[in-house]
């Protein structure tokens, strides 16, 4: 069983404790947990023997713990830990990998990113708080305000749909923290690996025609989104998140108020019924449940845009460094980044055959023109073809035929060039506090016989 660290003799507070899932809250503190969880205490010196809160374990487990008495303090329920069933997301793919239940949030590995375009069932999920239940699309609405918009308005979704033109866009979301298990010192929050990241076709109407249609003053220069996500405290007081754009980001063509994804309705852990979508930004950026957006005449100074959050150091830092925070930047376009989606790293193939791989390649606000792979550690590289976008915003595709000399352990690297002739690095770049913007090169390993 494992022990109190030094570090929560401090004790959590109530709400540090609840804001965090199950698994992690037995990992750092199995008798804090107990208390958090279910209200459990244990004798203090057997550590055996409940006190308090058996009876409410009983109703979490759906019967009586007969020799609950008996039961070690500090011990998460088999019956919570080791369920025999996978846990899943109701309309997701099966093979999306949980990295956090509270918030819930899962990624893809890369081997099923392999479709030109994503499809729902395979986006990323990335919660900041409880999403919304039993949701009336029939009475959803979205209320455009803030103190540099002319006037206030309300639409309902049916609203929203008859009166602005639709339009339809393929545009790439990804995590800010995508890649973020990579970072040394390692960073706080969710580890993700790379799976974070996906480019489905979005539809809905322009944020621009919206915010036209209620008037900008001049002096703005910003909007924040609010939406219907409860914090994690269930204190209706705070926002789960609530971040925002650049006034010239939001005023983009491709700058949506969506309500489809691949022609139909949103999944419920994506923002269903109606979300933002900012292609090429921090996915944080493209608010989900979506329930009003404030014209603003300052940087938006909502939940998660300020301190560290989506924020990198402006100047390189050392790795491990404390940053001010007045020191530290929001993060807007994204860096040029690729993925090796096929093969699956780890393959078998015949020495004597051409060796194919593909997967796709994206940078925010730019293009990427050039991609090349490498066999060698980088030491030499190959340049293959890639496509272009469909739109502004989207992930292109490559394709690379490889030979390779001898049998042997191969890693195959894949390296992206944006329209600025900026490549990604080969190994982790710019250290930051919260492990943002890892674009290392992807590599996959291979066993040619």
């Amino acid at each position: 069983m494992k022990k109190p660290s030094k570090e929560y003799s401090k004790k959590p507070s109530k709400t540090q404790i609840i804001e965090k899932g199950i698994g992690e809250l037995y990992q750092e503190n199995p008798e804090k947990a107990d208390e958090a969880l279910f209200g459990r205490t244990t004798d203090p010196v057997s550590r055996r023997g409940f006190l308090t809160g058996l009876s409410v374990m009983g109703v979490v487990l759906g019967a009586e713990v007969v020799f609950g008495r008996f039961m070690p303090g500090g011990l998460i329920p088999a019956a919570l830990a080791e369920s025999t069933e996978k846990f899943r997301i109701a309309g997701k793919h099966a093979g999306l990998i949980i990295l956090n239940d509270r918030p819930l949030n899962a990624e893809v590995p890369a081997h099923l990113l392999n479709d030109l375009i994503t499809p729902a069932n395979k986006l990323f999920v990335r919660n900041n708080g409880i999403p919304p239940e039993n949701v009336d699309v029939n009475n959803w609405t979205l209320t455009i305000g803030g103190e540099s918009a002319k006037t206030s308005k309300t639409y309902t979704l049916a609203e929203l749909k008859k009166k602005f033109k639709h339009h339809t866009y393929q545009l790439t979301l990804e995590c800010g923290g995508n890649g973020r298990a990579e970072f040394d010192p390692p960073a706080k929050g969710n580890q993700w690996s790379l799976g974070a990241v996906g480019c489905a076709k979005w539809t809905g109407v322009r944020l621009k025609d919206v915010l036209k249609d209620c008037g900008i003053k001049d002096d703005a220069v910003y909007i924040g989104y609010h939406a219907a996500d409860e914090h994690l405290s269930r204190d209706p007081k705070k926002a789960a998140i609530s971040r925002g754009v650049p006034m010239h980001k939001a005023l983009e063509d491709e700058s949506l108020i969506a309500w489809s994804v691949n022609d139909e309705d949103i999944p419920a852990m994506n923002g269903h019924p109606l979300r933002l979508v900012f292609g090429g930004w921090p996915a944080s950026t493209s608010g989900k449940w979506l329930t009003g957006i404030s014209i603003r005449n300052i940087v938006h100074d909502g939940t998660k845009m300020t301190g560290k959050a989506y924020r990198t150091p402006c100047k390189p830092v050392a790795p491990g460094s404390k940053v001010p925070d007045e020191d530290m930047c929001i993060i807007e376009s994204m860096p040029v980044k690729s993925l090796v989606t096929f093969p699956k790293s780890g393959v078998r193939h015949a020495l004597k055959d051409e060796f194919s791989a593909n997967g796709h390649a994206w940078v925010g606000d730019k293009a990427v023109e050039k991609m090349h792979v490498s066999i060698d550690f980088g030491q030499t590289w190959q340049e293959v073809n890639i496509t272009k976008p469909v739109n502004r915003n989207a992930w292109q595709h490559w394709q690379a035929k490889v030979k390779f000399p001898q049998t042997g352990y191969y890693e195959l690297w894949a390296k992206a060039t944006d329209s600025d002739g900026v490549s990604q690095p080969m190994i982790i770049p710019g250290w930051n506090p919260k492990g943002y913007l890892n674009n290392a090169c992807h590599r996959i390993a291979i066993q040619v016989v």
